[in-house]
């Protein structure tokens, strides 16, 4: 993160997402646990009285919700893709985003996570 780089993170958000190759992993939603951190420019002056100078996090936990639920995906690699490019499209104050994906019922004894990030 560069000096003037202010970073928004939304950490521990829990989804039900329907996800996975395996056939019990297709009869039923699973738990996510995703953690998302946004790099936006600090050097913009921020109004306290107007949210249109600062990211939206309201607006960023929607869009992390809704690729996760919106339709059914094999891959978690898959669905952070896809998460990143969503971000990065809709969000044009975000210079740079990292996203991680956890599926805590995977095994028995540990959870899968995926994580990636993209910059502009």
């Amino acid at each position: 993160m560069s000096a003037n780089t202010r970073r928004v993170i939304l950490d521990e958000l829990r989804v039900q997402a329907p996800i996975g190759m395996l056939d019990h992993e297709r009869q039923a939603p699973q738990p996510l646990v995703i953690r998302a951190e946004f790099d936006t420019d600090a050097a913009r002056p921020v109004d306290d009285a107007d949210i249109g100078t600062v990211l939206d996090y309201r607006l960023l936990r929607a869009a992390l919700i809704e690729e996760a639920t919106r339709a059914h995906t094999d891959l978690l690699e898959t669905l952070v893709d896809r998460t990143l490019d969503r971000i990065l499209r809709d969000f044009p104050a975000v210079l740079g985003v990292k996203i991680r994906i956890c599926k805590p019922q995977a095994f028995d004894d540990c959870a899968v996570c995926i994580e990636q990030a993209r910059c502009r």
